[in-house]
């Protein structure tokens, strides 16, 4: 069932109802979950926040057309009511997003009004968890022109081997439920490179790739994507709120790296582009960004944070 809004959900809220209702959610990939379509007709993009993700992104700015990242910024407020409700069998807080795969079909007019819709579409066994996809849908009048595809990862004690060819023992359960993973919300990694699982495991994984440029990230860099996204979720914000959720320092937002690789490797009109997060970047730090031909990834030292794939 389709539910219309008429305007788009804070986020605030949302996060803290998902955090009260977290202690009481029990994970599995058999549970019911919500199957309504949130929906955001007319929505027009915010010019002046359009400009602060681009510069904090490191996006051109100017060419009066939308990132290819920046359509998940106008959904997510929709994904998070959804997970963040009584009827969203993972808690928020400790899950993990996982990957994300994106589809542009045409370029999208900063100064366009789009309809944004937002559902889940199932979860899954994962030999960490269970694991659910949101898709998101951007509209102009009646054609998708964009769409992506999100898995967020709740890690639990499992016995079902989700992959038979991933290579771990799925009843080991990753140390889940530890203090490293306690936080809330979209794009919160563990430090386990959980998103390796997300269809990588037990793959022969290519050589690393050639660096290209290394980037100094201070140590306000979560606040200030945080000011231009809405995503203030405080495991980014300030050393001292993220020691509350087992960090030693605060994080980068994943979705912050993903997009900064992509604006270095830069995209067509017409674009699919995948990224796995499998480590998180501390702040400050330094990073270094590598790519060859369609791959993309984000290191630092030996250590892969983010890699992807740009298919034109």
């Amino acid at each position: 069932m389709s539910v219309v809004l008429t305007g788009s959900p804070a986020l605030a809220p949302l996060l803290a109802r998902g955090a009260l209702l977290s202690p009481f959610k029990r994970p599995r990939p058999d549970a019911g979950f919500p199957h309504d379509r949130l929906v955001l007709p007319g929505l027009r993009v915010d010019l002046a926040r359009l400009a602060a993700y681009e510069r904090v992104c490191g996006f051109a700015a100017g060419d009066g057309l939308l990132p290819l990242t920046y359509p998940h910024v106008l959904g997510f407020p929709l994904a998070m009511r959804l997970m963040s409700g009584r009827d969203f069998p993972l808690p928020l807080l400790g899950l993990v997003h996982t990957s994300i795969d994106i589809t542009r079909h045409r370029a999208l007019p900063a100064t366009g009004a789009y309809e944004v819709a937002v559902r889940v579409a199932g979860l899954a066994p994962h030999r960490r968890g269970t694991e659910a996809t949101v898709v998101t849908e951007v509209r102009d009048g009646s054609a998708v022109v964009w769409e992506s595809t999100s898995t967020y990862l709740a890690r639990h004690r499992t016995t079902a081997v989700a992959d038979a060819g991933s290579g771990a023992d799925a009843g080991s359960g990753a140390d889940a439920g530890s203090g490293a993973d306690v936080h809330s919300g979209e794009d919160a990694h563990s430090g386990a490179d959980a998103g390796a699982g997300a269809g990588a495991a037990g793959r022969e994984e290519p050589g690393p790739l050639p660096s290209v440029a290394e980037w100094h990230l201070a140590g306000d860099l979560g606040r200030r994507y945080g000011a231009a996204s809405g995503d203030r979720n405080p495991i980014h914000l300030h050393p001292l709120t993220a020691r509350l959720f087992g960090f030693p320092r605060a994080i980068a937002h994943g979705m912050w790296t993903v997009a900064r690789c992509l604006a270095a490797h830069g995209t067509p009109e017409s674009v699919r582009a995948r990224a796995d997060f499998r480590a998180p970047v501390l702040l400050p730090g330094t990073v270094t960004y590598a790519a060859a031909g369609d791959r993309f990834e984000l290191r630092g030292g030996d250590r892969v944070h983010v890699s992807g794939r740009v298919e034109r």
